[in-house]
């Protein structure tokens, strides 16, 4: 009764002017926060300069300023933020993954995935098998800590990913007391050149004026010896761990195992790990910084009669690895790592314009190479092998012939996803791209490893190929309204960047240029057709440019080669019908409509002006018409 008594008055409330006014003012506010989404809660007054988590959202904020710029520059992806106490987290959907092709680190869930010895490679399929090894160590913050805030960045460069925290451990401060918090950085990476390493480096700053301490978590130390029988690592997925010492060297030696689907067979794993102690504490305004190396061996699948042997074996090759590894120093181990993922992405793909929303981003497409390249192994930088093998290799990488036969994979979803957020996901995607290489021609590429594959995924992108006498670039035409680059392809021993960039106008047209890496050779481009004399191409830094010429039937828009003959005479062989320029093709692709729909509007509308016509004729001049002026009498 009551709420029908209240609409029956409600006619009369909006009987008012200024009720109606504030209606409408209501209405427009509503629609303009609908609009605007959740950005409006930005700009209200009280949540300036002040980032989740309080001072230690503002400590984590001065930890991670390097990383935005990184990102927008395409060299790094920020990763979920990492909740902890009193900390706000987000869980989006993104994986923190290092790895080499024989390891593979979940950063995030503190899980390894192995290989078995010679099984992960250049097949499709390859096995990969998740551990219950405690990979990383964990610190855990004080027991009082009032707030906490973390993040994450994967550089995909450097094959390396980056954890800041920031713990606030005492009285909440002002909101400028950023340096009242523990700042702890962590490091972690799978070595791209030593195949079994993987490091941590963890490095804690106190610029309290309290000591703080954290507990540390790492492979359980078991004094008892490995047991192969029932109950010991032998026989299920659990490891023991043991103390070694070698000299004034000691570190822990883990062994396990992770059984085969069908379980007929197992995988051996023996983990030798720099030993960390159980409690770090952080002296006031001082830092504490530590490495952590570990070395991983892994056997062939084999059966359970050779479970003592081998694991002998693998022990033995983990002692003496671990012992060459702590003799190095970090910065080099470092170093070696970071030149070898550089070399890796001296190749690779930019988006600079997408006009469509079917084109992958190149956030995308810099994730998916580095997550399959993280799945791949690099013969090429393995020390031991042949000098006949390496050179084979490099002949390979310097012509891929006949690689990438067919359309360009741009559009292909399947090879480009959105959102990556498992390991498995990972190593599908992995084997999918080096199916799709093994079946275009590009076999001889995946034997060169992560290298070769690296170029195949740049040559599939654009959709350039090797043929017998040149490198041609086969893009549709009709789908050149996107603008993107594609640098570092190898061609003998140069490296030729092509891009496909707008005019002001909205044309498409193609820009190379070609960055020697020894003596200059002479390398030689024509536009679709050559019906115009080929240009030589030179390293100068403005490039060359070439118009988008279409042909019919459609052949390649781009010609690249050694041989200025090959390219004067490859004319005279393509037996073309018409050449066209990319406006032209485009307008007989899609003439507009036809003629009859528009003689049809236009019928319409003149029928509609004289149905109009007539009706006013006929109420002013018909009979009965009404007289158009008043009578003043």
């Amino acid at each position: 009764m009551w709420l029908q008594q209240r609409l029956k008055g409600l006619p009369g409330l909006l009987s008012s002017s200024w009720a109606r006014r504030l209606l409408a003012l209501l209405v427009f506010l509503l629609v303009a926060c609908w609009y605007l989404g959740g950005a409006w809660l930005r700009l209200l007054p009280w949540r300036h300069g002040r980032p989740a988590g309080g001072a230690a959202g503002l400590c984590l904020q001065a930890e991670t300023q390097a990383w935005q710029a990184l990102a927008e520059r395409g060299d790094a992806r920020l990763l979920p933020l990492q909740a902890g106490p009193g900390g706000d987290g987000d869980q989006g959907a993104l994986l923190g993954l290092v790895g080499n092709g024989h390891l593979l680190l979940d950063v995030a869930a503190n899980r390894l995935w192995v290989a078995p010895a010679a099984g992960r490679g250049l097949a499709a399929a390859s096995p990969v098998y998740a551990t219950e090894y405690p990979a990383l160590a964990q610190l855990r913050a004080p027991a009082t800590t009032l707030a906490e805030a973390g993040a994450a960045v994967v550089m995909l460069r450097d094959g390396v990913i980056h954890r800041a925290r920031c713990v606030h451990p005492g009285p909440a401060g002002s909101d400028g007391a950023a340096q009242e918090c523990v700042a702890i950085r962590e490091e972690v990476l799978t070595h791209r050149g030593r195949p079994h390493l993987y490091l941590q480096r963890v490095a804690i700053t106190n610029p309290t004026e309290r000591q703080v301490a954290f507990e540390v978590s790492g492979p359980p130390l078991k004094a008892s010896s490995l047991t192969l029988g029932s109950g010991g690592a032998g026989s299920g997925s659990k490891f023991v761990t043991t103390l070694e010492k070698a000299g004034d060297r000691q570190f822990l030696l883990s062994s396990g195992r992770v059984l085969q689907p069908d379980g007929a067979k197992v995988v051996l794993v023996v983990v030798a790990a720099k030993k960390l102690v159980s409690r770090v504490q952080v002296a006031p305004r001082s830092q504490f910084d530590e490495t952590l190396v570990s070395v991983v061996q892994t056997s062939e699948p084999i059966e359970a009669s050779r479970l003592e042997e081998t694991f002998s074996k693998l022990r033995e090759a983990t002692r003496r690895e671990m012992l060459e590894v702590l003799r190095m120093r970090v910065e080099d181990l470092l170093q070696e790592h970071r030149k070898a993922w550089a070399d890796l992405f001296i190749s690779g793909v930019e988006m600079r314009k997408i006009t469509d929303a079917h084109t992958p981003s190149s956030k995308t497409v810099n994730m998916t190479l580095y997550y399959v390249l993280s799945t791949m192994p690099a013969p090429f930088l393995d020390p031991l092998i042949s000098s006949e093998e390496r050179e084979k290799m490099e002949a390979t990488l310097n012509y891929a012939d006949h690689c990438f036969s067919g359309h360009a994979t741009m559009h292909a979803e399947t090879l480009w996803p959105a959102h990556l957020v498992s390991v498995p996901q990972v190593l599908q995607l992995s084997d999918l791209w080096k199916l799709t290489l093994q079946k275009r021609g590009c076999k001889g590429l995946l034997a060169a490893g992560a290298h070769g594959l690296m170029q195949g995924m740049v040559l599939s992108f654009g959709g350039l190929q090797f043929t017998e006498n040149h490198l041609q670039f086969q893009a549709d035409p009709d789908v050149l309204h996107n603008s993107y680059s594609l640098r570092g392809i190898h061609y003998n021993k140069d490296l030729i960047n092509l891009a496909v960039l707008l005019d002001a106008e909205g044309k498409p047209f193609l820009h190379v240029s070609v960055k020697f890496q020894e003596k200059p050779v002479q390398l030689y481009a024509c536009e679709g057709g050559c019906s115009n004399e080929p240009v030589e191409l030179t390293s100068e830094l403005r490039g060359h440019t070439f118009p988008v010429m279409v042909t019919q039937p459609i052949t390649p828009l781009l010609y690249i080669s050694t041989d200025l003959v090959h390219l004067q005479d490859l004319r005279h062989t393509l037996h073309l019908k018409a050449i066209l320029a990319h406006e032209e093709h485009m307008a007989k692709q899609y003439p507009g409509l036809p003629f009859l729909f528009w003689f049809s509007v236009a019928s319409l509308i003149t029928l509609f002006h004289l149905f109009l016509f007539k009706l006013i004729y006929n109420e002013y001049c018909g009979p009965g018409a009404k007289p158009l002026f008043r009578s003043k009498v």
